[in-house]
């Protein structure tokens, strides 16, 4: 019991990691591409796009993103990433895509990857930001990605990246506390000799 209690506590924190994750690559998205003034308006858009918060939390987001705010075409101001988030968020978009995966599996140049309940979203902010060559795009469910690889040819490169940066944390975890192990194409991937993915 308490052992499952510990575990269910480790799943919680995941995805409290991977929502943050995904909300932060969100609102990168949405100041880009609109005239971004208040917070209210942020938070308004956030939750459009499947994202409600609080006023605290988007006001930690803007910090930690380090947005400011320049004046804007239309008079007013806008918010705008001081400087590129890419650097601070590399590893964050890693740690979520280990937490979250559990195995892939591939249909023609479709890429299916499962994750953890309540991750795919996060998961798949993740990938996407991430600009993994080849891949086009991905649509998440609740615990189920599917993305569209460019082409066939290109399917197996890409899942040889995911699987390298997967691996490199399920090789420097203690045994006890490894969860599944990584599958591709229905098969489980051994889990030495891959580099890390940097």
């Amino acid at each position: 019991e308490e052992q499952g209690k510990r575990e269910r506590n480790r799943t919680g924190k995941r995805k409290e990691a991977g929502m943050k994750v995904g909300r932060q690559s969100k609102i990168i998205e949405l100041i880009t591409e609109n005239e971004v003034e208040t917070q209210e308006e942020l938070a308004e858009l956030l939750e459009k796009n499947g994202y409600p918060v609080t006023q605290a939390t988007i006001s930690r987001d803007i910090r930690e993103l380090k947005l400011t705010k320049i004046a804007a075409e239309n008079g007013g101001q806008k918010y705008i990433v001081l400087q590129p988030p890419e650097a601070g968020l590399a590893e964050k978009y890693v740690r979520v895509l280990r937490d979250g995966f559990l195995s892939m599996d591939t249909a023609q140049n479709i890429l299916v990857i499962k994750t953890v309940s309540g991750m795919a979203m996060a998961v798949a902010a993740a990938l996407d930001a991430m600009h993994i060559e080849g891949m086009v795009g991905c649509i998440a469910g609740d615990d189920t990605i599917m993305c569209a690889i460019r082409t066939l040819s290109e399917t197996p490169k890409v899942m040889e990246k995911i699987s390298r940066i997967v691996s490199r944390k399920r090789r420097e975890e203690p045994a006890a506390v490894r969860g599944p192990e990584l599958s591709t194409a229905g098969k489980k991937e051994p889990e030495t000799g891959r580099g890390a993915e940097r």
